[in-house]
């Protein structure tokens, strides 16, 4: 969906006098510094830069210049029907996707709600997504998906999931081994490729076939633990013991999990997406990043799924500090005790939100700072018609709460500019969006219009749900079905 670019797009870029978060190990914050772009790679970064003849010259002064962010899960597929769920709870979200109408998402629906996820993520500052694609019934769907992510100018990872299966029937089906041997083979640095899916605990461990068929292949494994309800610390336990964790492993939310599992993380080298509007709202559990630092486990964070939530970072970072302090302070109310320094501060957010996201997708070595020869993937954030843009004192800070999609005045993925001036470069919004309307039309239809309006504010069915929302699995445990 993206149209062939100016021949100045790949031209060396610089952006001059901007405020540089370089995000490197020093953590140097450059006032009035540029950053110079040749092909994919940046070139330097410094004050009064010399440049190349021919070079885009993009004004910073005033701005900030900061690495691209990474959203490290992301349901992509299900951005068509943005803001649909708004006042679900998680258990009205698998009712609706796992038990009623997640079925009736065709291949074209997929790749509708990819092209929209991935315009979206680029037009707020996030130059990496990991779609954890749980929509993929078959690998018509997937190649959807797949063909969604290539059409956009970003940097996307397929995580490949089918909740209407169970993991160790799909993942060793000879569809999907064809399927993820092709695309793993074309997989090159914009498009990576990963296998999502769940542990229930179940002591049989039948999920045991899933690791085996991603080890194989050769690629990680991302998993939603410790999710209240539904996955727990049995989960993790199994897949350690039989050593199927290591650094490469990403567990999202990790919200209800105990010690003995953090500790088990912890002790591989795995790291937890943190989607802290998603555990905040529908119920995994507390955001649990006091509990990760206190384990000194990786964070990244995530947005999870437009469904309900907005498609940005920032809000990210502005959720996950507020829910990490209002932990702290409770726990110290609760013993008579005052906070007079918070532990988590806006510039480690940040960090989660770029640096993060680069160590749980094994790509620190060329994303998540700007840095010489790493990887030209920046966001300007500059705002000359908002009166929110100044004062500019703590960066950090400003990021992480003053700033908003609507200031991402330029981004650069792999060193081509894909959004300028506020405006997208290269995208047909317009024909995404008649893709995104015409998804909507067949699941209106589909669904018919009675039980389309009753979706957006639902009544859990008494007969037809388990706590455990996974209906490929008959097993039962107290604490994935009610006391």
């Amino acid at each position: 969906m993206s149209e062939p670019q100016d021949a100045g797009a790949r031209r060396p870029v610089v952006l001059r006098g901007g405020l540089v978060l370089t995000l490197d190990d020093a953590r140097r914050v450059l006032p009035g510094a540029d950053v110079l772009v040749v092909d994919d790679r940046i070139a330097a970064v410094g004050p009064d830069l010399d440049v190349p003849e021919g070079t885009t010259e993009i004004d910073a002064r005033g701005g900030i210049v900061m690495p691209g962010m990474i959203d490290t899960h992301r349901h992509m597929w299900q951005t068509a029907m943005r803001g649909y769920g708004a006042d679900w709870t998680l258990t009205q979200y698998f009712v609706w996707y796992y038990l009623e109408s997640g079925k009736h998402f065709r291949p074209q629906d997929v790749r509708a709600g990819n092209l929209l996820a991935a315009v979206e993520a680029i037009d707020a500052g996030v130059t990496t997504t990991v779609d954890w694609s749980h929509g993929l019934q078959t690998t018509g769907h997937a190649e959807a998906a797949v063909d969604a992510l290539r059409a956009v100018p970003g940097r996307f990872v397929l995580a490949y999931g089918n909740i209407q299966q169970a993991p160790w029937e799909w993942a060793t089906s000879a569809d999907f081994q064809a399927f993820a041997r092709r695309h793993i083979d074309a997989a090159d640095d914009l498009l990576g490729f990963q296998i999502a899916f769940d542990v229930t605990g179940d002591p049989a461990f039948p999920e045991k076939a899933a690791y085996e068929a991603a080890r194989e292949l050769g690629v990680p494994v991302t998993t939603h633990a410790g999710v209240w309800g539904a996955t727990n610390d049995d989960g993790i336990r199994l897949a350690h013991e039989a050593g199927f964790l290591d650094e490469s492993s990403v567990f999202v939310h990790a919200a209800t999990l105990s010690a003995d599992s953090y500790h088990r993380i912890a002790a591989t080298g795995g790291s937890v997406s943190v989607s802290t509007e998603s555990e905040q709202s529908a119920g995994q559990g507390y955001p649990p990043t006091w509990a990760l630092r206190a384990h000194d486990i990786p964070v990244s964070l995530s947005m999870d799924t437009s469904v309900w939530w907005s498609g940005d970072l920032f809000s990210a970072m502005r959720t996950t500090l507020g829910a990490d302090r209002s932990r702290e302070h409770f726990e110290a109310h609760a013993k008579g005790e005052t906070v007079t320094h918070v532990s988590l501060r806006a510039q480690q957010v940040v960090e989660w939100a770029t640096r993060g996201g680069a160590r749980a997708l094994g790509r620190d070595r060329d994303l998540g700072s700007l840095e010489t020869g790493k990887k030209a993937d920046i966001v300007l954030l500059k705002n000359d018609h908002s009166p929110v843009s100044f004062p500019l004192l703590n960066p950090y800070g400003h990021v992480a709460f003053q700033a908003q999609r609507g200031d991402v005045h330029t981004v650069l993925v792999d060193g081509r500019v894909v959004k300028r001036d506020h405006r997208l470069v290269g995208i047909d919004l317009e024909g995404v969006q008649r893709e995104v309307e015409a998804t909507v039309e067949h699941l209106r239809s589909a669904l018919g219009e009675e039980a389309w309006e009753k979706g957006m504010n639902p009544d859990v069915p008494e007969t037809s749900i388990l706590d455990n929302p996974y209906t490929y699995t008959g097993y039962r445990s107290a604490s994935t079905h009610g006391r």
